[in-house]
């Protein structure tokens, strides 16, 4: 039975009921997981739902997902249950210039997360990769739904090297990490956003105050680096990746002045050869 969900026993399917029973409970965050055998896009349905009116709190976990996208619409695909490929809905009362930090603070629960699990070195490359070494390991994109963001991960488990949809990205299966089973590392995810997304909640979104902008520094592959920006019909900017502002944006030395760059405003961050 090819189409089985049990036909890959190195790939076993994640359990909506046992997610539910172990994120869901009174006064949590996470309000409902919902694992679909395959969609588009995690972020297009939750969008959609946001649009709608679902709850702050709701998880899309997607088993294959057919046209996952990146930041600046990139396109990638993996085999199904070879990673997580989810998507959380916040409704953020924090200033909206505050909310640039949300796909960092991802980043930052994310990696501690599968650092903690995994036993893997994921750094944080500005602003939404996670990476082992200079490989990518996992890509986060938030977009605004009206009022709410909807926040994506891809975070590949258990891809082999020729598996790998370019060349630069890497697993936690090639990188020998001692968890691939993606139940706790998933669990262990929305955990740590749940306890960096209350903290910034509760400071009305300052970085600073809760500790979010120390954390991001400290796991931070960009910052201290000399990088080369790629920018859309503009020159590239080479200079010294030297911080982050009060939102989110990366700043940089150039040979001039100093440039705050939005994610929007790049095409590539790289480190300068």
């Amino acid at each position: 039975m090819p189409d089985s969900r049990y036909s890959d026993l190195d790939r076993p399917p994640l359990s909506e009921a046992a997610l539910n029973r172990a994120l869901v409970r009174p006064g949590g965050l996470w309000t409902g997981v919902t694992v679909v055998e395959r969609t588009g896009s995690t972020n297009a349905d939750l969008a959609r739902a946001a649009q709608e009116g679902a709850a702050e709190g709701a998880v899309l976990v997607a088993e294959a997902q057919e046209a996952g996208r990146g930041r600046l619409g990139r396109v990638w695909n993996a085999p199904p249950r070879s990673g997580l490929t989810f998507s959380i809905l916040l409704r953020p009362q924090a200033p909206v210039a505050a909310q640039g930090w949300l796909p960092l603070l991802y980043g930052v629960a994310a990696a501690s997360a599968v650092r903690r699990l995994a036993e893997v070195d994921v750094r944080l490359k500005w602003p939404n990769d996670l990476l082992i070494g200079e490989r990518k390991l996992a890509g986060v994109l938030a977009e605004r739904a009206d009022d709410a963001v909807v926040v994506g991960m891809g975070l590949n488990v258990s891809l082999r090297a020729d598996e790998l949809p370019v060349g630069t990205a890497t697993s936690l299966a090639i990188e020998e990490a001692v968890c691939l089973d993606r139940d706790p590392l998933l669990r262990a995810v929305l955990r740590e956003v749940e306890v960096h997304y209350r903290e910034w909640a509760a400071a009305g979104g300052d970085a600073e105050a809760c500790g979010l902008r120390a954390a991001y520094l400290a796991a931070s592959a960009t910052v201290g680096r000399q990088v080369r920006v790629e920018l859309p019909g503009r020159p590239a900017l080479i200079g010294r990746a030297s911080g982050i502002d009060h939102s989110g944006c990366l700043e940089v030395e150039g040979p001039d002045r100093l440039h705050t760059l939005s994610a929007g405003d790049v095409v590539h961050v790289r480190p300068a050869e």
